[in-house]
């Protein structure tokens, strides 16, 4: 078990109650302890503020964490480690964690491979493979063992997953050269990238189309440029490793008939446990559902939209952002889900830079392509002066920089609003970077840290909070300075952050860069629901593509279940005037 971090971050924690999960189920123990453990790593991977900052009798009383768990989360926190997971360790040959992270081997294939072929690690594993010697196992024939030696090449390869950023982009480009192939009805990604989820494993595609069909379309599939390496090609299923300019991600296209692909879509969208809530209810309706339809004795009762399927199950149809089993199928039994924003709510953008700090565009061209997507508003923030590294402006330079943006402002009037304003750094101590007589200045004030972003949680939690009191702050943009798969960025006190921006009116960023994706939706849920919080999705466009990246923004939201009402860029020209002006305090 590796050292953890000071303190236990919650992704440590997770990745503990992980191996805890697949340790055990690979010793053979109790499968309600695999599935508890397994419900631990979902909890604490889904709580919006530490779990080493919080009162210690409040864990038991989280859905999903028992007084059992509970006790070994306070043991991780206190030691840095888990008596049951020593035990375990000591159980299995140290090289068998690694073999867990093969793709396509789950607990107990790698189980089954340690107690009856002898592998201990991936060196094993490679060479066993060489020689054969796997072929006795049941269920591993030759294309299970290709498979396999493809997997472990892949896994010496390849590195997180990839952030949705790429998946997207992935996904899209293939879809736009598959849709007009002969024989394909309809075509859409699903899996954890039509969730919205933050990093993505592969892509899922899913084309409807006759069976007869499916070898064309597999044809041109494979044919594609940026495909490196065909995994797997069957009659419904293709497999392609797409590698060119990345780390490699794996691409499954399923092609099903027409009147399955809403039961499919729905199957191969998941997530896994909303999927189980949904196959519950059918069998309690005496239905069963799979990925081919919604059946009663045999009988086919839905499965060609999913809307026709959720509606035969007495339920109204559930956006895949929210399908998560957080309580959504409960609401949609009740006809009480919310009405989510969409990528049309937003009308406005309120962190943007030009070229006179690090963007690639001037002052007029990021206002004219903000009103070319429709928006009624933008502000300009460039960086303040101690963003050396970004170009960031010295006060004279502001001084004048205000003056240009009033002038590109006076020039579109009628077109589109331009506001003067700036990302000013939150500064170790929680002052700004400039002093309040400059902020006075400025239209619109987001106040974002990007330094000392290791700072212990109190700290943290201090510096965030003295930034929402300054009078002249309306946002707090990207709070926790995370970057996806790369930095942790800072662990305030969520809570307390939470209950000072809701008091003070201060809206808190959805940072849409697909890089930083912060607030996360776990923080915008908690924020929205239990404070009353305002929220704030702005793209931080540093040039003309990146106002695209909105609808990864969206798809936070949408995620944490907000509605147009909780986003401060959803309101009109007049109403958002009125809301900048009542967080100047």
């Amino acid at each position: 078990m590796p050292a953890p971090p000071t303190p236990p971050t919650n992704r440590f924690v997770a990745a503990v109650f992980q191996q805890l999960a697949d340790l055990t189920e690979i010793t053979g123990g109790n499968r309600f302890k695999v599935i508890a453990f397994q419900k631990v790593v979902r909890v604490i991977d889904d709580l919006p503020q530490q779990v080493a900052a919080m009162d210690r009798s409040l864990l038991a009383k989280i859905q999903g964490i028992g007084a059992g768990t509970a006790q070994r989360i306070g043991e991780l926190l206190d030691t840095g480690r888990v008596a049951d997971l020593d035990a375990l360790l000591a159980q299995v040959p140290p090289g068998l964690i690694a073999v867990l992270d093969v793709p396509g081997l789950g607990p107990k294939t790698v189980a089954l491979l340690w107690q009856q072929a002898g592998v201990t690690s991936l060196e094993d594993l490679s060479a066993k493979l060489d020689t054969g010697e796997l072929e006795s196992l049941k269920g591993f024939g030759k294309k299970k063992i290709e498979n396999l030696k493809k997997s472990l090449a892949f896994a010496a390869s390849a590195g997180d997953r990839v952030r949705i950023g790429r998946a997207h982009r992935v996904a899209t480009t293939l879809i736009a050269a598959l849709r007009d192939v002969p024989g394909v009805e309809k075509l859409e990604f699903a899996g954890s990238l039509r969730r919205g989820k933050e990093t993505i494993g592969d892509v899922d595609l899913l084309a409807a189309a006759d069976p007869s069909a499916a070898a064309g379309i597999f044809d041109a599939f494979v044919a594609q440029e940026a495909v490196s390496e065909v995994l797997l090609r069957g009659d419904t299923k293709c497999s392609v490793r797409i590698s060119a300019g990345s780390a490699p991600l794996q691409v499954d296209l399923r092609v099903v008939a027409a009147d399955s692909f809403g039961a499919a879509l729905m199957y191969f969208t998941g997530s896994k446990e909303h999927n189980v809530k949904l196959r519950e209810r059918a069998q309690a309706q005496g239905m069963s559902l799979n990925e081919y339809a919604l059946t009663r004795d045999g009988e086919r009762v839905a499965g060609t939209t999913e809307e026709e399927v959720f509606e035969a199950l007495g339920l109204t149809w559930v956006p895949p952002e929210l399908r998560e089993d957080r309580g959504e199928v409960a609401l949609a039994e009740t006809r009480s889900l919310p009405a989510l924003l969409t990528l049309g709510d937003v009308k406005a953008e309120l962190h943007s830079h030009t070229t006179a700090s690090d963007g690639s565009w001037s002052i007029e061209e990021n206002a004219l392509g903000a009103a070319a997507r429709g928006f009624h508003t933008v502000a300009i923030t460039d960086h303040s002066k101690g963003q050396a590294q970004a170009n960031g402006l010295s006060i004279e330079r502001m001084l004048e920089h205000i003056e240009a943006v009033h002038a590109v402002a006076k020039k579109l009037k009628g077109t589109i609003n331009v506001l003067a304003g700036s990302e000013v750094d939150i500064l170790a101590d929680g002052t700004m970077d400039y002093p309040d007589e400059i902020l006075a200045q400025l239209d619109l004030v987001v106040a974002s840290p990007h330094a000392a972003l290791t700072q212990e949680p109190k700290k943290a939690t201090a510096r965030l909070i003295k930034a929402i009191e300054n009078p002249y702050v309306s946002i707090v943009g990207h709070p926790t300075g995370r970057i996806v798969n790369r930095r942790e960025g800072l662990s305030p006190d969520m809570p307390a952050l939470f209950r000072a921006a809701a008091d003070c009116g201060v809206a808190l960023e959805i940072n849409a860069n697909p890089y930083r994706l912060d607030l996360r939706d776990s923080h915008a849920r908690m924020f929205v629901h239990e404070y009353g919080g305002k929220l704030a999705i702005n793209t931080d466009a540093h040039g003309p593509d990146d106002l695209d990246h909105l609808r990864f923004g969206v798809g936070v939201a949408r995620r944490a279940g907000a509605t147009a009402h909780d986003v401060v860029n959803c309101l009109d020209a007049e109403g958002l005037a009125s809301w900048i002006a009542s967080t100047r305090r």
